[in-house]
């Protein structure tokens, strides 16, 4: 009981402890913020608008490039004007004819770079030639919910269009599409249109020349176009799953604007690329290696002449040095299939004179020609045994025993 004084005094002065520290009012309550659903902040931060289908709503945003302006060295205004059968010989006939006005340039930005049943393309761009310009139609889906919905709008947009162009398409964007279509029990709406994949024929055209054919390499290169700023690729999915944890939808513009230039490319090099297999002489084609590129698909394409022209052309405009032998070698090839044996000769003895990857196999041909067509026995050993002082084969063995065998009799005259 003694202590009960103490204890009264103690509580006093927790009790004025309190009083003071509420002499100015109870203490200001911390603001909760309050984050508005992110698709209102897409609709603020970029032109557009959400579109209502059966299957639900997403958001749709269009631009357009006016034709009276210019992407790198490109007149936008030149897309209207291009053959509606440029891309026969580029697809080998299997586009057929359309106005461009019917052709769909389509890129997607997607949720992971290695494709599978968990990719989700959430922006899905089509671009468009017009009167007006170059158009680009971009469908976003701002939370997984709305894929129905962006799905069954890009069907009902691609029906109106008659040929699928795309960049790398046929290995990525297409599988990965027509997998969201079927996941969604929707029927994909790609089996009607024929697709050219311009990364096949780019490729083609500029692997000898440049170290990576990617669309923005070929941008850069080709058109011209230097990008500032850009987004790089690798990092849009991570910027697109940081929009979903956040709703800041400013993360967004830069991979709207950088689908919308990927598009924007692929049109115009599709101004560029078929012209060459269509007609190369009418081509942007100043570069050697460009030439033996295109060569090598026209050989293929068993147009041998077409073929050598671009490899002479090639050879005079000059080559790296490993690139011209094989190209010389190619040529000494299709000289003799088309039974033109001095030009193929002419090839092969520059080929013999010098040291490269094909003196050896150009020795070979020469004492195969001097044996079989001329019969000029020592001529093809004395092309065996030069052969041999650089490569010791059996195979060269062997000739070199049955050509002193043959060259034991009298000497043939000697044409070269």
């Amino acid at each position: 009981m003694s202590n009960i004084p103490e204890q009264l005094a103690e509580l006093r002065q927790r009790v004025a402890g309190i009083n003071r520290k509420y002499e100015d009012g109870p203490p200001p309550q911390p603001v909760v913020a309050t984050r508005r659903p992110a698709r209102y902040f897409v609709e603020e931060w970029l032109s557009g608008q959400e579109i209502q289908t059966p299957h639900g709503a997403h958001f749709e945003t269009e631009r357009l490039y006016e034709r009276h302006k210019r992407h790198g060295s490109l007149d936008i205004g030149d897309l209207a004007e291009l053959p509606h059968d440029l891309l026969d010989a580029i697809s080998q006939g299997t586009v057929p004819a359309h106005s461009p006005e019917k052709w769909a340039f389509l890129d997607t930005e997607t949720t992971g770079l290695a494709g599978g049943s968990g990719t989700y393309a959430f922006l899905i761009g089509v671009g468009r030639i017009t009167p007006e310009g170059f158009r680009v139609r971009q469908f976003f889906m701002r939370e997984h919910g709305e894929e129905a919905s962006l799905l069954s709008a890009l069907a009902d947009h691609l029906a109106g269009f008659e040929v699928l162009i795309t960049y790398n398409g046929k290995t990525y964007d297409q599988p990965l599409l027509e997998t969201r279509y079927r996941m969604s029990r929707f029927r994909p709406p790609f089996d009607r249109m024929p697709h050219l994949d311009l990364l096949h024929g780019a490729r083609r055209l500029w692997k000898l020349r440049f170290d990576s054919c990617r669309l923005v390499e070929l941008e850069n290169q080709i058109l011209g176009v230097e990008r500032e700023g850009d987004l790089p690729g690798e990092m849009i999915p991570y910027v697109y799953f940081e929009y979903l944890r956040t709703g800041e939808a400013y993360q967004l513009v830069p991979i709207l604007h950088h689908n919308a230039i990927d598009i924007l490319t692929l049109a115009c090099l599709t101004g560029v690329v078929p012209w060459a297999f269509r007609s190369p002489e009418q081509a942007r084609l100043s570069h050697g290696a460009e030439m033996v590129g295109l060569g090598r698909w026209f050989r293929q394409a068993d147009q041998p002449e077409r073929a050598l022209e671009l490899f002479r052309r090639a050879v005079g405009l000059g080559l790296k040095d490993e690139l011209m032998f094989r190209t010389l070698w190619d040529i000494s090839l299709l000289e003799r299939k088309a039974g033109r044996d001095d030009a193929a000769l002419a090839v092969l003895t520059d080929l013999a004179a010098e040291r490269n990857p094909y003196r050896v196999p150009a020795l070979e041909e020469l004492a195969k020609h001097y044996e079989h067509r001329e019969k000029n026995y020592p001529m093809a050993l004395e092309m065996t045994r030069a052969a041999l002082g650089y490569a010791d084969t059996p195979a060269l063995r062997k000739r070199e025993a049955r050509l002193a065998r043959r060259g034991s009799g009298p000497r043939p005259r000697r044409l070269l």
